[in-house]
């Protein structure tokens, strides 16, 4: 069993990675994140699971332990396929993940390429109690007013074509680090981001 690796970056494409440990070139299917993000030359480390099948053997990365256990999870529910739930979490943060179902809310999963209504409801009904809760919001963009400018911003890159998950991430660390006046600006914020997440690779935006 492949649990993790650790090593350069060969190259990458729309929703994998190469990366080369020992001299071997293992290609791993990654969420859209990471894969616009690794760069060629350099280390990359991903917690990995190896999905075995009569006729291959597939390896599946997350720079996150918790992205690996909510995958997991989300194999466990019916009709849900690894490249199905790598889709999921190209889309969707874990606590994203765990707020939907925490909410019974399975809009977000239907938004998902592949995910169909009757899979996204049992993907709420089968993960109930299942997840960890979302994690509290970092006290540096706290407060409804922050929250607000946060949410736009997402919105924003989110219709220039960035996935959900990208853009709730980019928006947020940029948050975390703008000034005050920056923070409470929209304009200042998305400009920052976009900045921030550089040109987009084909597809490998979207992710």
């Amino acid at each position: 069993m492949i649990s993790s690796l650790r090593g350069t970056v060969l190259s990458t494409g729309a929703d994998h990675v190469i990366v080369e440990v020992g001299g071997v070139g293992f290609f791993v299917f990654v969420p859209g994140d990471v894969a616009h993000t690794a760069r060629a030359g350099s280390e990359l480390r991903l917690h990995t699971s190896l999905i075995v099948r009569e006729d291959a053997l597939t390896l599946f990365g997350f720079t996150e332990r918790a992205e690996l256990d909510v995958f997991t999870q989300l194999l466990s529910v019916t009709g849900v396929g690894p490249k199905s739930a790598l889709g999921v979490l190209g889309h969707l943060t874990v606590d994203q993940i765990a707020a939907a179902v925490a909410d019974d809310d399975d809009a977000p999963f239907r938004r998902v390429s592949g995910i169909g209504p009757k899979t996204a409801k049992l993907i709420v009904v089968q993960l109930a109690g299942k997840l960890q809760p979302p994690t509290a919001t970092p006290a540096g963009r706290s407060g409804p007013a922050a929250d607000a400018v946060i949410a736009q911003v997402t919105a924003a890159l989110v219709g220039l074509g960035w996935s959900e998950k990208v853009a709730t991430d980019a928006a947020a660390e940029t948050a975390d680090a703008a000034s005050d006046a920056d923070r409470a600006s929209v304009p200042a914020l998305l400009r920052q981001t976009l900045a921030a997440l550089g040109p987009a690779k084909t597809g490998g935006a979207r992710g």
